[in-house]
């Protein structure tokens, strides 16, 4: 019986994303020039992976199905029942919505009340698509700017300030600042989003109408800040999420970083191409900076309202002389590795299920000594937990999703 399977993804053409990068990677051509957003790796059923056998296709859910012990190993069927990751390519030439992913606690109460009373399971304005929670990791591929997490209450204020001036002691803003100041940082960064997102429509149209009039020059203190808050505007006029930089942290990750956000975390990705790792759930809630459904109540609901800059995480070898390290995260879901090989032969971690997809160059992935597969650049497979004697060898690049 084989242990590796080459796999076919499903594209996800979402308008923020890129007309290149997904199709460069893969070989393929994009002549239409439409956007190529996503790729999924896996059993999600919003976009299952086929396992590519020498008979023909099968969803890589079923084919783990007719034999879970063996695909999947003992430890993870016991303690999941199934691939408990999603793993993606992601590409974004336009920010993605302002958003947030539910905890498992939350998702299960928020499928639920949906199934109970809620839109139907293909409606774009359902939030919940699974009963299970989102903590994913990103990891860059090109230079990739990402906002995540909220500031301080006061470096908020500051920046308002420095940007807006006298329009914040106006009618419009005046509430933001007062919101601002409330005790305790939690309360105050609350009852600030709250504001901001009850901004009345004429509010909006003057925030955005003041972006716009303002001196463009980037080159400043906040220079980077600003300049995506007049994108922003540009983009979306009127949408309460433009001034996004100023209360959410920016980071920029050169190729290689990673930054890894838990539930109730609110983030937007701003441009870049990147690998994925995530719990197997679709679940997002959005509130704002997109022309997809917006509840902001449920956001609301979901959101931990504490100031945190996540860290960028680097790969960390597992022993000095291995060619395989990991970004370490405290999920017990997935773990994302990156492998490299320049000749001679690897042996990678064994024995618990893996999905490989190579990012540069060629490997040969060998499965004892009967069994044999070739990847090519942009090209994936599945590897059982039950492989033996698995090897790689070739001059190549690739991410492996995996656990911990």
């Amino acid at each position: 019986m084989n242990a590796i399977f080459k796999l076919k993804n499903q594209v996800k053409h979402y308008e923020w994303g890129s007309p290149k990068w997904i199709p460069q990677l893969l070989g393929a051509e994009n002549a239409a020039g439409e956007p190529w957003a996503e790729l999924w790796m896996g059993v999600h059923p919003g976009g299952p992976s086929q396992a590519l056998l020498n008979t023909g296709e099968i969803a890589l859910g079923n084919l783990i199905a007719q034999n879970p012990r063996l695909y999947l190993g003992e430890k993870t069927l016991e303690n999941f029942g199934s691939l408990p990751f999603l793993f993606k390519l992601l590409a974004a030439a336009k920010p993605l919505s302002i958003q947030a992913h539910p905890s498992r606690e939350q998702a299960c109460a928020g499928w639920q009340r949906e199934n109970e009373q809620g839109p139907a399971m293909d409606s774009p304005n359902r939030n919940y698509r699974d009963d299970n929670h989102k903590p994913e990791i990103i990891c860059a591929l090109s230079p990739f700017t990402a906002m995540c997490g909220f500031r301080e209450p006061a470096e908020i204020a500051l920046l308002l300030e420095h940007f807006f001036g006298a329009l914040m002691d106006g009618k419009a803003l005046r509430g933001l600042k007062t919101a601002l100041a409330e005790p305790g940082a939690d309360k105050a960064l609350k009852s600030f989003l709250k504001t901001l997102f009850s901004l009345s429509a004429e509010a909006r149209q003057e925030l955005t109408g003041y972006i716009r009039g303002k001196n463009t020059d980037f080159s400043g203190e906040f220079g980077e800040e600003w300049k995506n808050v007049v994108r922003f505007a540009e983009l979306y006029p009127g949408d309460p999420g433009i001034i996004a930089p100023l209360y959410l942290n920016l980071l920029k990750l050169e190729s290689g970083d990673a930054v890894y956000l838990s539930a109730g975390v609110l983030h937007a990705y701003i441009d870049g191409f990147g690998v994925e790792l995530m719990a197997n759930s679709d679940n997002v809630l959005r509130g704002g900076l997109t022309p997809k459904h917006v509840d902001v109540d449920e956001l609301m609901g979901v959101l931990d309202f504490s100031p945190l800059k996540p860290k960028i995480l680097k790969p960390q070898r597992e022993n000095p002389s291995a060619n395989f390290s990991r970004y370490i995260t405290p999920c017990r879901e997935f773990s994302l590795g990156i492998m490299t090989g320049r000749g001679g032969k690897h042996i990678p971690p064994k024995g618990e299920p893996a999905i490989v997809i190579v990012t540069e160059g060629s490997v040969t992935i060998n499965a004892g000594e009967r069994e044999e597969l070739v990847l090519h650049k942009g090209e994936s497979a599945f590897i059982s937990a039950e492989a033996t004697g698995v090897a790689f060898t070739g001059a190549y690049t690739l991410y492996a999703a995996t656990l911990p």
